[in-house]
C-alpha cells in the first residue's frame, strides 16, 4: 500500500527537533509523499527550505493562510505573486476564511482569497481551501468565480452532506483527518455518504491527531489510521482506501503515477 499525506506543516517548530525521525517513520508506515501548505512570507522560507532537504518527499504549496490576512495584506500578496515566478508548486494554499479568531479583517480574506483564486487559474493549479466558520461565504465565492474553472481540496472538510455535494460538483475533493476519528464527528456521516473517489487524506499535523493520539503531537505517519477509520465507516478494505485516495492525490495535484511507489 502507498499513502499521500496532502495536508502537513513538517516545517513547523513542533518537528525541528525530530524531522529526520518523523519522516523516517512516515516512510515506513508506507506515506511517502508529504504535501506541504504555506502559511505566509514569514514562514514561507522555512516551508521551501524543508521542502529542498527532503525533496524526494515533500512538495510545497505557495499561499497565503487567512489568519495571516491583517492589514499589511497588498505586501503578503505582492510577495506572493514574487514567490510564484521563483518557485515550482503543486497547489495554492493554505488559503480561505476564517471567522473563529478574528473577523476584523473578513473584507481582506475575501479579497486576499479571490487573488489567489486568480492565480491558481493563472498558473492551472489546484487550490487547497481553509474553511473554519466561514463555509457559506466559501460556497458563494466559489458559485461567483466558477468561471475560473478552480478545483482543489477543502482541507478538513466542515460542512455537512448538502454542502459536501456542492463543493465535489464544483470541482473540489473533501480532506479528511483525525477529526474523523472523534466521537460524533459530522465528517464521519460524509464519508459514509460519498465515494472514495472524492476523498483525500491528510493529517494538519502537527495538529488534529487522530484517536488515540488526540492531546499529543500529530505526524504524518498516523496516516493509516485514518485510511483505517474511512474503511471501517465505510466497511471496506484499508487497502481500497490507500489506493483510491492516492490515485484521487495523483490526479488533483498532476503527480507522475510513479511518484509514490
Amino acid at each position: 500500500m502507498n499513502y499521500i499525506d496532502t495536508h502537513t506543516h513538517i516545517y513547523l517548530d513542533e518537528f525541528d527537533k525530530d524531522r529526520d525521525t518523523v519522516i523516517e517513520r512516515c516512510l515506513f508506515s508506507q506515506v511517502n509523499k508529504l504535501l506541504v501548505p504555506d502559511i505566509d512570507s514569514h514562514s514561507r522560507s522555512k516551508m521551501l527550505n524543508v521542502c529542498e532537504q527532503y525533496h524526494s518527499t515533500c512538495l510545497p504549496m505557495l499561499g497565503i493562510h487567512p489568519t495571516s490576512v491583517h492589514s499589511d495584506y497588498e505586501q503578503e500578496l505582492i510577495l506572493l505573486q514574487n514567490e510564484m515566478t521563483k518557485h515550482a508548486c503543486i497547489a495554492i494554499g493554505e488559503c480561505g476564511l476564517d471567522y473563529y479568531w478574528d473577523k476584523t479583517y473578513i473584507n481582506e480574506q475575501k479579497k486576499v482569497l479571490i487573488e489567489q483564486f486568480i492565480i491558481a487559474s493563472a498558473y492551472h493549479l489546484p487550490l487547497v481551501i481553509h474553511s473554519r466558520k466561514s463555509l457559506p461565504d466559501l460556497l458563494a465565492l466559489i458559485k461567483e468565480y466558477a468561471y475560473l474553472h478552480l478545483s482543489g481540496v477543502f482541507h478538513c472538510f466542515p460542512g455537512n452532506i448538502n454542502e459536501a455535494k456542492i463543493l465535489i460538483n464544483a470541482g473540489f475533493y473533501l480532506g479528511i483527518g483525525g477529526v474523523v476519528t472523534y466521537k460524533n464527528a459530522t465528517m464521519a456521516a460524509v464519508v459514509q455518504h460519498f465515494p472514495l473517489e472524492h476523498i483525500l487524506l491528510e493529517t494538519d499535523s502537527p495538529y488534529l491527531p487522530p484517536v488515540p493520539y488526540r492531546g499529543k503531537r500529530n505526524e504524518s505517519s498516523y496516516i493509516p489510521v485514518i485510511a483505517s477509520k474511512i474503511a471501517e465507516i465505510k466497511n471496506i478494505p484499508i487497502e481500497e482506501v490507500a489506493a483510491v485516495t492516492t490515485q484521487n492525490a495523483i490526479s488533483l495535484f498532476h503527480m507522475s503515477p510513479s511518484c509514490c511507489q
